[in-house]
């Protein structure tokens, strides 16, 4: 395929293992944070290029200390260690997405949540991050949110999220058609 988004995913591995991303050289002391944006009916794909960047990247640059998390699989992992996840599935097929959304409101907070990604990721021992499966955890998990409250734990270790959707460094649209949502802290990772 020779397409835009074939040419903007060869363009990632580069990319991430280049000193100025890991380093956030050039970024005038902002937060490291970076989004890799894509229409969400190429889903599929990109998970498929972000398996292939977790192999390759060793091969790139030996050494490189990655975490990969797929949010979806983070709150689920989260939801069982708070023995949670039982009651949730059985409140959604008895009460619908609606109740089950407003029940893991609290348990789900973004606050909350930042603190057991860091616990599970260690940024201070990681050189990189990288976040997907924000589409699966949506409307559980909002991206933005989290991604603000993830800027006091990250420290200076990179994250980028790969998004399905448009961010334009102004503001957020998951899958291309809900609401925007502001957000103007993290930089395109490839325009």
């Amino acid at each position: 395929m020779n397409d835009l988004l074939t040419e903007r995913l060869n363009q990632i591995l580069p990319k991430l293992v280049s000193d100025e991303l890991l380093s956030g050289s050039g970024l005038g002391n902002e937060i490291a944070f970076h989004i890799f944006d894509y229409p969400p009916e190429e889903e599929l794909r990109v998970r498929d290029h972000i398996r292939f960047l977790l192999n390759h990247i060793p091969q790139r640059k030996p050494g490189l200390r990655v975490k990969h998390i797929n949010l979806f699989d983070f709150v689920l992992e989260y939801l069982k260690s708070r023995n949670l996840l039982n009651r949730a599935v059985q409140l959604q097929q008895e009460k619908g997405n609606e109740a089950l959304t407003k029940a893991l409101a609290g348990p789900l907070h973004e606050n909350k949540l930042a603190a057991v990604f860091a616990e599970v990721v260690h940024p201070n021992h990681h050189d990189l991050v990288l976040i997907s499966g924000v589409g699966s955890v949506w409307p559980l998990l909002r991206s933005h949110t989290l991604l603000n409250n993830l800027h006091p734990v990250m420290g200076r270790t990179p994250l980028v999220l790969f998004y399905p959707g448009r961010y334009d460094g102004q503001s957020l649209r998951l899958f291309g058609k809900l609401q925007q949502t502001n957000y103007y802290r993290a930089f395109k990772l490839i325009p």
